[in-house]
């Protein structure tokens, strides 16, 4: 029998967040779902926890690490039911996440996408992740990311229109994948569920945040924050991002442009630029196939229809505060015996 949700946790290595993680899963007030585990290679022994622990969960299993996309699609992929929700193997998710995400999709047969409250798990009253935003200069973040709940303008309990959700706890409708496409696997991982939200926007589907759906999220536990594999991935996919789906009509915005520089000027200011320097330029060699990706994304709205949607472009010293909290927190990390051992 086909269970309405298939929940998709890909893994690599994360042996030490998939037990709490999937006796939250187990627990959920909402029953009617199955469980893929995607293992991208494991070097530890995730997969002889899951079959010895968890035996109810399908495993795919990987020789090597594939990437966070294409391990979502090979889930999705195998699995035929009507809602598909993606999980990180870092997380721990209340009783009524779920149930709390089916609910505001099935308000709305035109909500693709739904959001969670993702909240740092060091440090439960501070907001991860309450969606994805993205901006005129093409400069994409977490709403809200850094505030405290009760101060947050994402505290409250209705559905709020975000642009789209971070997919490491996030519902979407099969319908909606099976009309724009799944995850682009030559992003590999990082902003692969900003390509996917923006291509849902220009179809037409809607996405909402769900304040209810709450999440406890080791933030960056597999990439870390601030690594040179993670600024590289982020440096390059974002190149892609812009070629495939940003609004031609901003395209002669200078902004873009400028304040990518400023962004790579930062990185380098930092320490992190040769992360961030090498990603843009590994991103030219493919910009003509994702220029040819962009050719055949479905569009039902107008340009200036999805410029609507975009977040008015920021000064600068409000951009960098979107993401001081988090190089506060992987300082504070390194810091500290268990950040330095940390492999992930």
């Amino acid at each position: 029998m086909h269970r309405r949700i298939v929940i998709v946790i890909p893994n690599w290595n994360g042996r030490q967040y998939l037990e709490p993680c999937l006796h939250s899963v187990f627990a959920q007030e909402f029953q009617d779902f199955a469980v893929i585990l995607v293992d991208n290679g494991s070097t530890d022994d995730s997969v002889d926890l899951v079959r010895t622990r968890f035996p109810q969960v399908q495993l795919i299993e990987n020789s090597k690490n594939q990437g966070f996309a294409a391990a979502n699609n090979q889930a999705i992929r195998a699995s035929r039911s009507q809602f598909v929700a993606t999980l990180n193997n870092d997380t721990v998710v209340e009783p009524g996440w779920l149930g709390a995400l089916v609910r505001a999709a099935e308000a709305d047969s035109s909500i693709g996408m739904c959001a969670s409250k993702m909240l740092f798990a060091e440090r439960g009253d501070v907001i991860d992740s309450a969606g994805v935003a993205v901006d005129r200069a093409g400069i994409v973040w977490n709403r809200e990311s850094g505030n405290v709940v009760q101060f947050a303008q994402a505290g409250g309990a209705t559905p709020i229109p975000v642009f789209g959700p971070c997919a490491g706890a996030a519902l979407y409708r099969r319908a909606m994948l099976d009309d724009i496409d799944l995850f682009d696997e030559d992003f590999f991982a990082y902003m692969e569920d900003v390509d996917l939200a923006w291509r849902a926007q220009w179809a037409g589907w809607k996405c909402v945040y769900v304040p209810q759906a709450v999440v406890h999220h080791i933030h960056s536990a597999t990439g870390r924050e601030g690594s040179h594999f993670k600024n590289r991935l982020l440096g390059r996919n974002k190149v892609w991002l812009l070629c495939k789906d940003y609004p031609l009509s901003l395209w002669g915005l200078l902004l873009v442009w400028a304040y990518d520089l400023m962004a790579v000027g930062y990185a380098i200011a930092s320490g992190r630029g040769l992360g961030a320097v090498q990603g843009r330029v590994e991103a030219l060699g493919k910009v003509a196939r994702m220029l040819a990706k962009r050719r055949r994304i479905v569009r039902r709205i107008p340009t200036r229809a999805m410029v609507a949607k975009l977040h008015p472009v920021e000064q600068p010293l409000a951009v960098r505060r979107r993401y001081v909290h988090l190089r506060t927190a992987k300082d504070s990390a390194d810091r500290s015996p268990e950040g330095a051992a940390s492999g992930n």
